[in-house]
């Protein structure tokens, strides 16, 4: 055989014989290309392999690895024919222990769960008969189509409106949140399944975006979080208000059973109608008891209206009686009164009033003279010592320039001006001499 044949059977040989194989190793001779594909050896202490990621597998990577690196891969195992070079061509590839997607996993989860968003006291009930169901998913994706045939099958009636979203890849965080928020601007649905067929962990990683659990946390309605299979758990299934193992699940689980209500309408409705026949056997009997017993009302009509005749009699009768009382006890007062009447103390007092007023006068008189006698008396005795008086003999009060009165002349110098006042008048002068040994000056 040619070398062609020989590397193509070799080739699907090894393709069939390793479907997909898990490696770790350390990471070396790694080269990236303007191509956007790795290249890189993968080597323990004996042996290495080559390994190729094209590019639309490594875009999912979130750090680059570098050289020297332990690192696990993903990947089927093959021949590059023109070469003959035995290769994988790597899937996926994290670091070895715990995968660095599992790192990222648990931190956030970590994270949240301290934040309080997995407890369930914030958790909204979801409704059990709801009118509108909102659907966050991809459109071309076999998740919308499960949910549309469960729903078809246990309750056709209730509306579904699709958000569409992308549900994979870097661009689908974004994505998805943008679609919740449609889902509640939109004001429609009551409840609103969150989620995606089933896959790897790469494919389901938007769903362990921490920006989507906070959109699901942050979301008015009600959620349901249905991503991937059974097995598969995300951060959305700890957020959301209900978990469901996949979109199918999710529909059985919000959706009522038509078939069921309808058996129990049938059972309803039975038990309604032997309810009612019972109540109306009840009722009948009750009513042909109280048809004997009740009686003709115009008898008692007739009864209350003798009564009222008799009673509008004795009123009168009693009205009489009482005004007849208070005629005799008005006319006792009355003469009472009279002889009570203040009019004859009136008279007999006026004239004690008359005599009273008269000496009351005369005493008046006589204060008042002897009053008036007291006062001329002090007036004359007033005018007596009166300095008034004094001036009128022919004395004068002299005053200093400052105001002051002069009582010795020798407070005085000759040219000192000062002001006399006499009985009538005051007299200003200016001092020519002092003499202040008593005796009168000559006069020049």
């Amino acid at each position: 055989m040619s070398v062609s044949e020989l590397n193509h059977q070799v080739r699907h040989l090894l393709e069939s014989s390793f479907m997909q194989v898990w490696v770790e190793g350390e990471l070396s001779s790694l080269s990236r290309p303007s191509s956007g594909h790795w290249y890189f050896s993968l080597k323990d202490k004996k042996c290495q392999v080559r390994c190729a990621m094209f590019r639309g597998a490594n875009q999912r990577i979130r750090s680059i690895p570098k050289e020297g690196d332990q690192v696990r891969i993903r990947g089927k195992v093959t021949l590059y024919e023109n070469r003959g070079d035995f290769q994988i061509i790597v899937e996926h590839i994290e670091p070895a222990g715990l995968g660095a997607l599992q790192q990222a996993f648990e931190a956030l989860k970590r994270k949240l769960h301290g934040e309080g968003l997995f407890d369930p006291a914030r958790k909204k009930p979801i409704p059990s008969m709801p009118r509108h169901i909102g659907v966050v998913t991809s459109p071309t994706g076999a998740a919308i189509h499960d949910i549309l045939t469960v729903l078809a099958r246990r309750c056709p009636a209730i509306p579904v409106t699709l958000y569409p979203t992308a549900v994979q890849g870097q661009a689908a965080t974004q994505d998805i949140v943008r679609a919740i928020g449609n889902a509640q601007s939109h004001g429609v649905a009551d409840v609103l399944i969150i989620g995606r067929g089933g896959g790897s962990l790469e494919d389901l990683w938007c769903f362990n975006e921490e920006a989507v659990a906070r959109a699901i946390a942050a979301c008015t309605l009600p959620t349901v979080s249905a991503v991937g299979h059974e097995v598969d758990v995300t951060i959305a299934d700890f957020v959301a208000d209900l978990r469901a193992p996949t979109p199918s699940a999710a529909a059985e689980k919000i959706s009522p059973d038509l078939g069921h209500w309808l058996r129990q309408l049938a059972e309803q409705e039975l038990r309604l109608g032997n309810a009612a026949r019972a109540a109306l056997k009840r009722f009948s009997v009750q009513l042909e008891h109280l048809r004997t017993r009740l009686r003709d009302p115009r008898r008692d009509l007739q009864e209350k209206a003798q009564r009222m005749d008799e009673l509008e009699i004795r009123l009168g009768k009693a009205m009489t009686q009482r005004l007849e009382r208070l005629e005799v006890r008005s006319s006792h007062l009355a003469q009472r009164l009279n002889m009570q009447s203040p009019r004859k103390l009136l008279a007999a007092n006026s004239e004690k009033v008359t005599t009273i007023e008269r000496g009351l006068s005369t005493a008046i008189q006589a204060i008042l003279a002897n009053r008036r006698n007291a006062m001329e008396h002090l007036a004359q005795t007033l005018n007596v010592v009166s300095p008034l008086a004094t001036l009128g003999r022919g004395y004068a009060i002299v005053r200093a320039p400052d105001g002051s009165i002069v009582r010795e002349a020798s407070g005085l110098s000759p040219g000192d001006r000062i002001s006399a006042r006499v009985a009538h008048g005051d007299i200003d002068a200016e001092v020519i001499s002092v003499n202040d040994d008593g005796k009168m000056p000559e006069r020049h």
